[in-house]
């Protein structure tokens, strides 16, 4: 585990947390990985801890994470680890900024 916790540390690149504490990971999300890897299986888990870091253990696990409407799919890879779990999960849509000519027409 300390190995584990070290590895998560050295990769991310700011210390927002104490070393002593140790990477944040909600307690029902960590159970579920855990018995889904001694089991072998891979279904998705729904989650809305956003929140919660990724760990060695989740690769190749498909996690869905609360955006505030639905849950959106996030497979993990070995790329993302050590990034909590909402950074790939965006919340609000972007709808583009109207054109210039879309403007003068509306305003008609």
């Amino acid at each position: 585990m300390f190995l584990i916790i070290f590895i998560i540390l050295s990769l991310n690149k700011f210390m927002t947390r104490s070393f002593r504490k140790g990477p944040f990971i909600a307690y029902h999300l960590l159970q579920k990985i855990e018995e889904m890897n001694e089991t072998g299986k891979k279904k998705s888990i729904k989650t809305w801890s956003r929140s919660s870091m990724i760990i060695p253990s989740m690769i190749g696990h498909t996690i869905s994470v609360y955006n505030g409407k639905k849950h959106i799919p996030l497979f993990i890879s070995d790329q993302i680890i050590g990034h909590k779990l909402g950074e790939f999960i965006p919340t609000r849509n972007f709808r583009s900024h109207i054109k210039s000519s879309d403007r003068r027409l509306k305003k008609k």
